[in-house]
């Protein structure tokens, strides 16, 4: 197994034919990161593509070192490997060759899951209960990915540190994420698998007015707006505006479908606005935005189940709610964020999480990517 570097377009090319993998590792995400420096690498086996990755990298003030970080990634078919070592290694050389003083990865590839009916019972002990679990990584999960349980095992032996255990959402990307599965389902099966109130949130929206759109960039504004609002009362540092700009043009350059943005309007109020990415049959929503006013009309179900519609009549397979985090402590206030997406009745699905390689045992420096990292820092509150 070999990694050198490929050209954007090879690395598109290498996702379009090999299914979806995360829009943090696609090359128009390395144009959104301007504060990094981004190249785009191919895994070779036998001189043929067998996988892709896009590393961020961030030199270290006064040094010639840097931290090199691939966001949800590599992308590789991990489960056709017969071992994950050689590909961990390869990655591992090339950063190190580069200047890097570690290595972070996070592949974005399911570990465990829990089915929705699963994680409303364990909520709900949790709440009445003081002996049940308050993690959900401590509850039985519904399904066990053997190629995962692989890929963590070969982490371990190559030495790279597990991701360190936190209280709520660390700096770089959620282990935890919900997601609604929407292979061979319909409008009308998706709404029966919501829970009463997403049921009756929509219903209150339709009846109220509130009305769904898509915006254009010049609607990056007024998002924008209301999305300073949700900073402020959410407690979140919020982007700025440019950053969203720069999103949408690296994004739709790459691809028109990659970055779509969602208005809900009530009269003549915008009350919610989120922007939804996708990448092949996966979709996400990854930023999101509401009033304090209007809330009771429900803008921001009126918009999820919007962006949920729209997803699958395009044949969509996945779509992904992003971050939670494991609590099912009802004292934890990220348990109302576990709360609300599980009312899709969708399923909770944990990743490996992020690890890191030092690959310059002396460096004393702590090793954890820079918040700035960070990708969806809306997708961890509770939209409202």
């Amino acid at each position: 197994m070999e990694v050198r570097a490929i050209t954007p377009e090879r690395h598109r090319e290498w996702i379009a034919t090999h299914g979806p993998v995360s829009f943090l590792q696609t090359p128009a995400w390395g144009e959104v990161k301007e504060a990094w420096s981004a190249e785009s690498v191919g895994f070779f086996l036998g001189g043929e593509l067998t996988g892709t990755a896009l590393i961020l990298s961030r030199t270290i003030p006064r040094t010639s070192r840097s931290l090199a970080y691939v966001p949800e990634g590599p992308a590789l078919l991990w489960e056709q490997l017969a071992t994950p070592t050689h590909a961990l290694k390869a990655l591992a050389d090339y950063a190190k060759a580069r200047g890097a003083f570690a290595l972070t990865i996070g592949p974005a590839i399911e570990w465990r899951a829990w089915q929705a009916k699963t994680v409303k019972d364990a909520l709900a002990r949790a709440n009445t209960d003081p002996t049940a679990p308050r993690s959900l990584a401590h509850v039985d999960p519904d399904h066990v990915n053997p190629t995962a349980t692989r890929l963590i095992a070969a982490l371990e032996e190559a030495n790279f540190r597990p991701p360190a255990a936190t209280e709520g959402f660390a700096d770089g990307q959620p282990a935890f994420v919900f997601q609604l599965p929407l292979t061979d389902q319909t409008e009308e099966s998706i709404q029966a698998g919501f829970n009463q109130l997403w049921r009756r949130n929509i219903r209150k929206a339709e009846a109220a007015g509130v009305r769904t759109s898509l915006g254009t960039e010049e609607d990056l504004a007024a998002f924008h707006e209301i999305y300073q609002l949700t900073a402020a009362r959410d407690h979140f540092t919020p982007r700025p505006l440019a950053y969203f700009q720069q999103m949408w043009r690296a994004m739709r350059s790459e691809d028109p479908d990659r970055l779509a943005l969602y208005l809900a309007h009530h009269e003549d109020d915008l009350i919610a606005a989120t922007l939804m990415t996708r990448v092949g049959s996966h979709v996400w929503y990854s930023y999101g935005a509401s009033t304090t006013a209007k809330r009771e009309v429900r803008g921001s179900n009126a918009i999820q189940w919007a962006m949920i519609r729209d997803a699958l009549a395009r044949g969509a397979t996945t779509y992904d709610l992003r971050g939670i985090t494991d609590t099912l402590d009802p004292a934890d206030p990220h348990a109302g964020l576990v709360r609300f997406k599980v009312g899709t009745g969708g399923r909770a699905v944990q990743y490996p999480g992020e690890w890191t390689l030092p690959l310059r045992p002396a460096s004393t420096r702590p090793i954890a990517p820079p918040a700035a990292s960070k990708g969806d820092e809306n997708a961890r509150h509770t939209p409202h």
